[in-house]
């Protein structure tokens, strides 16, 4: 190679050799066509979108991005926000879903409650125009537990995944928030004596609703759905319809020979097993029982620990109390009592003696 062309290309220097003069005086002249075409462009290209940009790619360059992805990016934004609603009206919109798909009553109302509160300070702003740090700060000032903040953010989760759906925004802002740190608290439970103590302490209405806790395990809000007519008699199971259910499934619970005989003086045909003024009662009869420390669920902690320890069916509780897994009976419920006090667990019945109801029917009408 002879013959050598030094020139500047797109700010830098190169250099292309030829093997004769007239191959690099026609490459010089390539060039400066090519040259005098940018100049004229030059001159039609103003030189303030120029510096623009120039310096939006300098930004973008660290992020491996481009001009292109920017604009990109910015144009779905501005036609998310022109299809989006207000945070109001996405959220009425997610409940009448829910509603149509046949979840139960209670979820949309718990929905609606919680979700409402982020309606109160959200209510008017556009979905598309909320982002993750507003919403991890909103959960932050919410001041709540670890597990019920960690509840508010999955049901925002769920109410942004919707709008996602309904392309009211481009992403999911909740799916990046911190996830509050849980930290798992021993389960706590009625000794005993102090089961015995509540139901000696237990009036003729209340006395149904606090057995069964105990000894069926249903959930709180599960037991105050619980009808008499779903006591199947005959072949000894409480059934929980998946309409009142939690998991919405529907299941069955055995009607152990202690909790029969606490029941029978007390079966009906139909109607709710729950009191009127179920609180007030709780209230009372704890009182009476001179129980002092009622630990969160008690009645159905007591009825999986004490079933644990004493019938040793991990598979069978976990039917029976609703869960689709036997890990949370092991993690929560495994050596809290002793056998021997669950063997007195299982066997307490009422005295003899016990207050009775006379009701004038006959076997065949009651027996299910």
């Amino acid at each position: 190679m002879k013959y050598v062309v030094r020139s500047k290309i797109s700010g830098r220097w190169e250099r292309k050799f030829f093997e004769t003069k007239a191959e690099a005086q026609t490459y010089v002249q390539q060039k400066d066509v090519e040259l005098l075409n940018q100049g004229r462009e030059a001159v039609q290209f103003p030189s303030w979108l120029r510096i623009e940009a120039q310096q939006g790619q300098e930004r973008l360059q660290p992020h491996g991005k481009t001009i292109s992805d920017a604009v990109d990016f910015y144009a779905r934004h501005l036609e998310a926000t022109q299809r989006s609603a207000k945070v109001s009206q996405a959220i009425d919109e997610l409940i009448e879903n829910r509603k149509g798909s046949g979840v139960s009553a209670r979820y949309c109302y718990d929905l609606k409650l919680r979700i409402g509160r982020f309606s109160n300070d959200f209510g008017d702003r556009i979905v598309s125009t909320i982002n993750t740090a507003e919403i991890d700060d909103w959960l932050t000032r919410l001041n709540l537990a670890p597990v019920t903040r960690n509840t508010f953010r999955r049901d925002l989760r769920t109410f942004f995944s919707f709008c996602v759906t309904r392309r009211y925004c481009l992403d999911n802002p909740v799916a990046k928030t911190r996830k509050a740190k849980e930290v798992d608290s021993e389960i706590g439970i009625l000794s005993v004596d102090e089961t015995a103590r509540l139901l000696k302490a237990a009036d003729d209405t209340s006395l149904p609703y606090f057995a069964i806790g105990a000894f069926a395990g249903l959930r709180p809000a599960e037991l105050q759905r619980l009808h008499w007519e779903e006591i199947h008699w005959g072949p000894k199971l409480i059934e929980v319809k998946a309409a009142k259910s939690k998991t919405a499934r529907r299941r069955f619970i055995k009607l152990r020979p202690n909790l029969e005989k606490w029941l029978r003086p007390y079966r009906k045909h139909n109607g709710p097993i729950c009191p009127p003024g179920l609180r007030t009662l709780e209230l009372e009869t704890r009182e009476k029982a001179k129980i002092t420390d009622w630990p969160a669920n008690a009645l159905r902690h007591c009825f999986a620990s004490y079933h644990l320890a004493h019938f040793k069916n991990a598979a069978e509780l976990a039917l029976e109390m609703g869960h689709t897994n036997q890990q949370m009976i092991f993690d929560h419920y495994r050596q809290l009592v002793r056998p021997r006090d669950a063997a007195r667990y299982w066997k307490l019945c009422p005295p003899s003696g016990h207050r009775r109801k006379i009701v004038p029917i006959s076997a065949a009408t009651w027996i299910r």
